[in-house]
């Protein structure tokens, strides 16, 4: 008002009315750079680190009930007769008949062309599908103790006439291939091998020592100096042959024992974890995909190559047999390699990993920046730089590195314990949702006797899937402090 007393100036105003850099971040900022002024420049400030001002919030981990999970002899045997009811149906699909004609106009008085089948090739695909079955009762036999030398020689005696019963067969129906096919038919016979050894032999990266029990044993002091990580430094070379054995011993092993986790404190041992972890994932998903495209490829599309070109069937049909198998199949494994105790595993290494969001430049000018440091736990809502970006941590818990996209990725996937349980539920459903609209619809013997089937092996798979939702639903919305748990 004219005359009358003029207030605080607009500078007087923003340098007394905002607070001070010891009232933003409780006495400084930390670990280097401090905040940012409208013309760039910064204001460095000699500080505690940011874990000493602000405390991350604890980690608490819920407790899920165990749930049944099929052995891994009863788990082979389903497998096993699911892939045998698959080629069955898919045999039916090539071989049909019309054999409901009247006798006035007889077509076939079988439902199948028998004549046109090939049992050396049904002999040698029964045998390439029962491989891991043999190799679950080996191993299975193997573990048993033996009480006495006779009954260790009676182990020892059954193992050897199972394989040698397999490798007679399989060399048997061989041999009468080579007489009745030509060789280009006959390299189909080995080609998921051909395809598989150069892809997975090869690859170091993933060909680690194996995964112990407790992945916390990656202690500080077994890291090598040259700056790379822990288990990238315990991978040795190897040669060939010993990749190949390898690669060839995981098609028959049982699944390894699921880690444990200890909520480790330092960052370096949850990144080492989280590692160690990714690697063994890494490994079950390449199992699961090879041992479902196996499966698929000799149960639907292996009969196909063998067909007479004079056959006619129907290509739509068996084509579509073959994506239902694989997809089935690779639930099914997938249930049976990643059970919920080991999602939940995954989800408790990602809660103590963390996650950075990447910021555009710019952005956040005013507010305190740090300088992102490998050793220290970063809380919620705090700004680092980290390889001239700018970041903010995203969980209650952050080690990740910034700039490490499998860190972002795996935090992504296993940060919500029920992600990949609900992508399975999705699948299955959608694929039996499927199967019964195929079966409302379908109008020939072949199809309605094919999808009913697979339809029940598909429900078993289903009902599994969806108890394990149920109860781990429940088990991860029941409220943290009723257990009594101490935070980590």
């Amino acid at each position: 008002m004219p005359g009358g007393r003029r207030g605080p100036s607009r500078q007087q105003l923003s340098r007394s009315a905002l607070p001070s850099l010891q009232t933003l971040v409780g006495g400084s900022c930390g670990n280097g750079t401090g905040l940012r002024n409208r013309n760039g420049s910064a204001i460095s400030l000699s500080a505690p680190p940011i874990t000493a001002l602000i405390t991350p919030e604890p980690v608490r981990h819920c407790r899920i009930p165990d749930l049944p999970l099929d052995g891994s002899l009863l788990f082979e045997f389903l497998f096993f007769i699911y892939l045998l009811v698959a080629l069955f149906i898919q045999y039916i699909n090539i071989y049909k008949t019309v054999w409901w004609y009247p006798y006035n106009h007889p077509a076939s008085c079988t439902s199948l062309n028998f004549h046109l089948i090939d049992y050396h090739l049904a002999a040698f695909i029964t045998v390439m599908l029962a491989r891991r079955l043999v190799w679950a009762l080996i191993s299975e036999a193997s573990q048993v103790g033996a009480t006495s030398v006779i009954h260790y020689m009676a182990l020892i005696m059954a193992r050897l006439v199972l394989l040698t019963l397999c490798g007679w067969v399989l060399c048997w129906t061989l041999v009468n291939l080579f007489r009745s096919h030509s060789v280009l038919n006959l390299l189909f016979l080995g080609y998921p091998f051909g395809v598989y050894v150069p892809l997975c032999c090869f690859h170091q990266d993933s060909r680690a020592q194996p995964l112990p029990t407790d992945c916390s044993y990656l202690v500080q002091d077994q890291m090598v100096d040259d700056g790379t990580s822990g288990v990238g430094s315990l991978v040795k070379p190897k040669d060939f042959l010993s990749l190949l054995r390898e690669s060839l011993k995981e098609q028959f092993n049982n699944p390894t024992a699921i880690p444990t986790h200890s909520c480790p404190l330092s960052p370096d041992l949850i990144r080492n974890e989280v590692e160690c972890l990714k690697a063994d994932f890494n490994r079950r998903i390449k199992e699961v995909l090879f041992n479902s495209l196996f499966s698929a490829y000799y149960v639907a599309f292996l009969p196909l190559c063998f067909v007479k070109s004079t056959q006619y069937y129907d290509m739509r049909w068996s084509c579509e047999h073959l994506i239902m198998v694989w997809i089935s199949a690779f639930v099914m494994l997938t249930t049976q390699l990643l059970p919920p105790k080991y999602c939940d595993l995954l989800h408790r290494s990602a809660a103590h990993l963390g996650k950075w969001q990447k910021l555009e430049h710019g952005s956040y000018s005013n507010a305190p920046q740090h300088i992102w440091s490998e050793s220290t736990i970063w809380p919620q809502g705090v700004l680092v730089r980290h390889s001239r970006c700018l970041y903010k941590a995203v969980g209650p818990y952050n080690v990740a590195v910034p700039s490490d996209v499998s860190h972002a990725r795996f935090y992504f996937l296993f940060h919500r314990p029920l992600r990949l349980l609900n992508l399975l539920i999705l699948i299955e459903g959608s694929v039996v949702c499927y199967q019964l609209y195929s079966l409302l619809r379908s109008e020939k013997w072949n199809h309605t006797l094919s999808m009913a089937l697979i339809l029940f092996c598909n429900y078993y798979v289903l009902f599994k899937l969806l108890r394990d939702r149920i109860v781990l639903g429940r088990a991860y919305s029941y409220p943290l402090n009723s257990y009594g748990l101490k935070a980590h």
